[in-house]
């Protein structure tokens, strides 16, 4: 089975100050795109998930990226997705900086990376 990488976009996002709180939801769709093109090239061969919240909540997903809406807490519906698929037996890696979110995906098994793992910094 493939490994679920469930993308954590606000955190990823807020790591380079780029200007992307001008436009989140914009900040948003370059980080899908980016995943996508990972995603084309093979690279990983992962389930991507790319969880939005807030102002983002309107990106949509493309090949390659399920981009999931949180109604609430884009930490919460991370956490359920973590747990749901390590519950299935799937490998799940979750890309965070967020020591807290961290902290409840590893309770489900989940392994965390950095938002550099996805985004290097230019």
């Amino acid at each position: 089975m493939r490994t679920v990488l469930i993308v954590d976009a606000a955190n990823v996002v807020g790591s380079v100050p780029d200007g992307w709180w001008r436009d989140r939801r914009g900040a948003a769709e370059r980080l899908r795109d980016r995943l996508a093109a990972r995603a084309a090239t093979g690279e990983g061969d992962e389930e991507i998930v790319l969880v939005v919240e807030g102002a983002a909540r309107g990106v949509g997903s493309v090949p390659g990226v399920r981009v999931e809406a949180a109604p609430g807490s884009g930490d919460d519906l991370i956490v359920e997705l973590a747990a749901a698929r390590a519950g299935a037996g799937r490998a799940v890696v979750v890309v965070t900086a967020d020591r807290a979110l961290r902290e409840r995906v590893r309770a489900y098994g989940a392994r965390c990376v950095g938002p550099r793992a996805v985004r290097p910094v230019d």
